[in-house]
């Protein structure tokens, strides 16, 4: 099993799948609206920030700290696929 990492150390086309979401409830909420869940794996389309991901069918855009406040699982492509 890989270790936690924030989202914002995941690379440019790589997997992994969500295992914290911390900060403000409402933040959370909104994102498990969007689809930013426990247990949910995603896409990084463009590291930084702004951070694009596919999560899901969709495309979703953090700015700012956002990203650093989501622990990721990476996950070997084979797997994510």
């Amino acid at each position: 099993m890989h270790e936690l990492i924030p989202l914002e150390l995941v690379g440019l086309g790589e997997w992994a799948e969500v295992a914290e979401v911390n900060g403000e409830p409402t933040w959370v909420g909104r994102l498990a609206e969007m689809g930013l869940r426990l247990g949910c794996r995603l896409k990084v389309l463009q590291p930084g920030r702004p951070c694009l991901l596919q999560v899901g069918g969709a495309r979703l855009s953090l700015r700012s700290d956002h990203s650093a406040q989501i622990l990721v699982r990476p996950v070997a492509l084979a797997i994510a696929s």
